[in-house]
């Protein structure tokens, strides 16, 4: 289990756009599990929607991205790089998230070639979906 000091060690984000908040699993260049509890508190919630706050479906992709990007970052050969979006492709939203809410983000690597990959990504709340797609990484 990785806080978000351990988090920050490996990935370049900080607050407020480090959105997880803490790793329970890292397999090394293929996948890892992540959590974001999402506070009422939370900067976005401010306009996204007064009265009726929902996480932003980029923002849960931002988060996803930041799970994979530990399992590539934590490679001893990918330290001190950064992982870039090159593309979000089949990502579908199922279900909106809100405060209180504890996001699992999953996100397992299904293709690489050089400095390019794709990561299968699955967000959740309480066992259901709430997103799914694939997100296109590069590193820099």
């Amino acid at each position: 289990m990785l806080n978000k000091e351990e988090i920050k060690k490996i990935i370049p984000q900080r607050e407020p756009f480090l959105m997880i908040d803490e790793v329970e699993e890292c397999i090394l260049g293929q996948s890892a599990i992540a959590y974001k509890n999402v506070d009422e508190n939370e900067w976005y919630f401010k306009g996204h929607f007064p009265g009726n706050p929902i996480m932003p479906g980029v923002l849960i992709c931002e988060a996803l991205a930041q799970t994979g990007a530990v399992a590539i970052l934590s490679m001893e050969e990918n330290k001190g790089k950064n992982a870039l979006f090159g593309g979000i492709d089949k990502m579908k939203f199922k279900k909106m998230v809100v405060p209180k809410d504890r996001l699992k983000l999953e996100v397992k690597i299904i293709k690489r070639k050089g400095p390019i990959g794709v990561g299968e990504a699955i967000a959740s709340v309480n066992g259901i979906v709430v997103a799914k797609g694939e997100l296109t990484f590069a590193l820099v």
